[in-house]
């Protein structure tokens, strides 16, 4: 007797203490757990320590058999997934002819713990009202509908706002109240035969069909809706009460979504109360009625229970179908010749991938050289190895490399398109970004003779302010030319505005205008051949982060023999640009470099384009603009106002002056490239010198009131121009 009173302690104070430290509250095995016909189940209980401990709107009333949850709401139906049902009374107000007054009942509500659902719907009955459903206490929400009708809709109709209006309750609420507000807008007499009444009431989502013929008069005599309130375990999150929750075994914590707090739920393959140490038992799918837990193999016997879940078993010699779940035969003989036979196709289908492949090695072997020698490989190693040393050490890319570093030459690393090709963006494997030219040619042997020109020329050119040329790759359909990467555009986007602001001040063009003038000296006069390059305009003069000018796109440059002065050739240029006498002859000459620069010249000047329709019939073209406005001194109104002030006048004048020059309409009056240079040369210097000199000059006058004492003591001081519209004419010959 004395052993089993021992192990009866020993158990009961183990089980108390496994309570202790889990945290959980459990109710006494004699609670009573019926009221009436509904099941009262944890956390909600009738009597003390009955239900969880700390929260009176967990405590049932049970008045009259039928369960009372904060002593005056029904409760008809629990869930363990924090939602309660309640009935709750509907609020009115009606206008009582014998009294002659209205008379209104409103709704108040305080939930306590318990909150209001956001799947209910506040519904009003009536006509020319309007139901507001407001908080009160710490909350501050509101909200409400209208109803509108000077006549009875039409029986059964929707609840659309004729005679019937709903709301969504958007937020959770804890206490409420209805308040009613009558309209202006008809005379409220005039309704009063068929409703004298307004009705305002929360319902749960689609409890609630409304009926004109029935519901406006009396709203059929119901004067309770069910309701879901909300409801949660304690004001922590799963993460903070951890391994103290109350939820049992085989059971998750969640956290609540519309409240503070949590809920328990039963992992999958069980049922029962959660909120119950043992509560969550599991389920046995073949044999429960439960369609939410029933099995779906597709014959019972095969249903095999086990903790947690299911399976389907087949007998012996039969194969589960995980799409039918039901049984089918092995197919042992079949299953193997499949087996066999796959194996053997696989093999065979390796064997003539592998021939297939060496042929496709071979024949791309075979293309690429091809495509070496039509693209004029064989043309460029026989020029390179006459034309002497070279000064730039071209190197050979291959097909497979381009393809890497332009993404398949992909539309978004086109960085231009011109007369000689596209020009992509490209990032080697050594993360260097470089440009990469590709070639436009149709099979036609001069436009192979113009890229391989392209090659020839850039070998032979080794100057700062030329595009280095850093490899080719021959190998390909349609070859490409890799050259370094210039990061700040072309001059053309910065005069023009098409990709940048223009920033460039009158020393910036100055600049760019030297050294472009000098590159071209280089190649007529230094070159170890006399190069021409027949193209020179803004866009092919590219600009670096220091807005160094770098001359580019060589394919249609052309070698001169030292024993030539001029070349026929087709005439090939871009228009605005073009030498009007190379034009009519066909015979090219450096003359015709000068006058393409002479119109960079007069663009640099004037930030105007070369050729532009949008200008008058005798403007169009710029050199025709630029003779206009000089011949009849209003060389002002060309010139860009950003590059233009008094301290530069003599500059930009004698920088017109060279302009014209260099545009003069026969090639024999036109000065040297090397003249040219020279001069825009003398230009910078005298433009730096008078800076100097101005400074100078200023700095006396501030030491000496404003006043220079000449070398005979006689007092003199420095003479500006007022505008540049007192100009003299300019001697400008470019129509002669």
């Amino acid at each position: 007797m004395k052993v089993q009173e021992g192990l009866f302690l020993v158990a009961f104070f183990s089980f108390a203490y496994a309570q202790l430290v889990k945290g959980q509250h459990q109710p006494p095995e004699d609670c009573q757990t019926k009221c009436g016909n509904i099941t009262i189940e944890y956390p909600f209980g009738i009597s003390s320590g009955c239900y969880y401990p700390g929260n009176e709107s967990f405590s049932i009333t049970c008045k009259e058999d039928r369960p009372h949850v904060l002593s005056n709401m029904e409760v008809t139906n629990f869930n363990h997934s924090g939602q309660l049902q309640v009935l709750l009374n509907r609020s009115s107000t009606c206008y009582d002819e014998q009294v002659n007054e209205t008379i209104t009942d409103y709704g108040y509500f305080k939930l306590d713990d318990l909150s209001l659902s956001a799947n209910n719907k506040l519904t009003t009955i009536g006509c020319n009202a309007f139901a507001l459903l407001a908080t009160f206490g710490m909350q501050n929400y509101s909200t409400g509908c209208m109803s509108l009708c000077d006549s009875p809709p039409e029986a059964n109709g929707e609840c659309d706002g004729r005679g019937c209006c709903r709301t969504d309750v958007s937020v959770p609420l804890d206490s409420y109240k209805f308040h009613f507000v009558s309209t202006s807008l008809t005379d409220p007499t005039s309704v009063q035969h068929f409703n004298s009444c307004t009705f305002a009431f929360l319902v749960e989502d689609d409890k609630f069909n409304f009926s004109s013929s029935e519901d406006l008069k009396n709203l059929r005599n119901v004067t309770r809706f069910p309701v879901l309130l909300d409801w949660s375990i304690g004001s922590q999150r799963c993460e903070q009460v951890g391994s103290t929750s109350i939820c049992g075994g085989n059971s998750t914590c969640f956290d609540s979504t519309p409240r503070s707090g949590y809920i328990c739920r039963c992992n999958e393959g069980f049922d029962g109360n959660p909120y119950l140490s043992a509560g969550c038992q599991d389920v046995n799918e073949c044999t429960t009625s439960n369609t939410i837990h029933r099995h779906n193999c597709s014959d019972p016997n095969t249903c095999r229970n086990k903790v947690g879940g299911f399976y389907c078993k087949c007998q012996s010699g039969y194969r589960l179908d995980t799409t039918t779940m039901s049984c089918k035969r092995k197919e042992f003989g079949w299953t193997t010749i499949l087996l066999v036979t796959t194996i053997g196709l696989l093999v065979i289908l390796l064997g003539v991938g592998c021939i297939l492949q060496s042929m496709k090695h071979r024949k791309d072997t075979k293309l690429r050289q091809q495509f070496f020698e039509q693209n004029g490989g064989g043309m460029l190693t026989q020029r390179l190895s006459g034309a002497g040393p070279s000064n730039v050490d071209v190197k050979i890319f291959t097909e497979e490399g381009m393809k890497k570093a332009t993404n398949g030459y992909d539309e978004s690393r086109i960085l231009g398109q011109g007369g000689q090709g596209t020009v992509y963006k490209g990032i080697l494997p050594d993360n260097s970004i470089v440009a990469i030219k590709k070639a436009r040619l149709g099979g036609d042997s001069s436009q192979v003779e113009q890229f391989i020109n392209e090659v020839l020329v850039l070998s032979q050119i080794n100057h700062r302010n030329v595009v280095k040329l850093l490899g080719c790759c021959l190998e390909t359909e349609v070859p490409l030319l890799v050259y370094e990467f210039i990061t700040n555009g072309t001059l053309f986007d910065h005069l023009h505005g098409s990709m940048f602001d223009s920033l460039l001040t009158w020393e910036h063009r100055l600049r760019i205008a030297i050294e472009v003038a000098g590159t071209l000296a280089y190649l007529h006069s230094s070159a170890s051949i006399p190069i021409i390059h027949r193209d020179v305009k803004t866009a092919n003069i590219l600009l670096d982060e220091n807005l160094t000018a770098k001359v580019a796109d060589f394919g249609a440059s052309r070698l001169i023999p030292m024993d030539k002065e001029e070349l026929a050739t087709m005439v090939q240029g871009t228009l605005g640009y073009l030498d009007p006498e190379y034009y009519n002859t066909g015979l090219l000459n450096e003359k015709s470099d000068v006058y393409s620069f002479g119109v960079v010249l007069m663009e640099l000047l004037s930030g105007q384009k070369a050729l532009c329709f949008k200008r008058p019939q005798s403007s169009k073209h710029l050199v025709s603009y630029f003779a206009s406005v000089t011949n009849e001194n209003r060389l002002h109104e060309i010139i860009d106002g950003q590059v233009m002030n008094e301290d530069n006048l003599r500059e930009i004048q004698e920088a017109a002056r060279i302009a014209a020059e260099c545009t003069r309409l026969m090639g024999e009056e036109r000065p040297r490239m090397k003249e040219v240079a020279a001069k825009l040369e003398a230009l910078r210097v005298k433009t730096t010198k008078h800076k100097w000199s101005d400074q100078y000059h200023e700095e006396n006058e501030h030491l000496i009131g404003g006043h220079i004492l000449s070398a005979q003591g006689e007092t003199s001081s420095s003479i500006g121009y007022d505008s540049i519209k007192n100009v003299a004419i300019l001697d400008i010959e470019t129509g002669r």
